[in-house]
């Protein structure tokens, strides 16, 4: 059976594998392994508690995102193929018509993102309320701010960075028996 002092590493590990992805070359594998890392000290920390629902938000949090980045990844790759296209057959209108889907995927994206960090809040206040770490509510809050300000890409990231490093703390504040 799952434990506390588990989960506390995993997630505190987990945390600083997400922090580290912003590293080059290996930045994306590391925050992969960090994400599952997480992932797995959450669901322990609802198997202790008896919590479902902690876990249940977390997974939602989780699918939102994976869903969020395939679309970044297919925006990535329909914008290249649309350059490209523009470029050898020079059509303009094609390129401004596609610009505003692009611009219309990225609002579907960052409603998406918001959506998401409002699970992980849901998730993480519960394991504040249930463990006693009250960090883990301040983290909820700031990924929830810095997903609604990631429509300026630079405060929205850095309040998300700063909530990823409080998470780092969080985690490993949990305490060793069920307090």
């Amino acid at each position: 059976m799952a434990t506390l002092e588990q989960a506390r590493i995993l997630g505190g590990i987990g945390s600083i594998l997400a922090i580290l992805s912003i590293a080059p070359t290996v930045g994306p594998v590391l925050g992969v392994i960090g994400f599952i890392l997480v992932l797995i000290a959450v669901k322990y920390i609802s198997d202790i508690t008896g919590d479902e629902s902690i876990f249940k938000n977390y997974l939602i949090a989780v699918i939102i995102t994976i869903v969020g980045v395939a679309m970044l990844n297919f925006i990535g790759f329909a914008v290249y193929a649309a350059l490209l296209s523009s470029i050898v057959g020079g059509s303009r209108a094609f390129l401004s018509s596609f610009s505003l889907s692009v611009v219309g995927i990225f609002a579907a994206l960052w409603i998406l993102m918001i959506i998401s960090a409002y699970f992980v809040r849901r998730s993480f206040n519960a394991i504040s309320a249930t463990l006693n770490v009250k960090m883990f509510s301040t983290a909820a809050l700031l990924y929830l701010i810095g997903a609604i300000l990631l429509i300026a890409l630079g405060i929205g990231g850095i309040i998300s960075f700063v909530a990823l490093i409080l998470q780092t703390v969080a985690f490993f504040q949990i305490p060793v028996s069920k307090a």
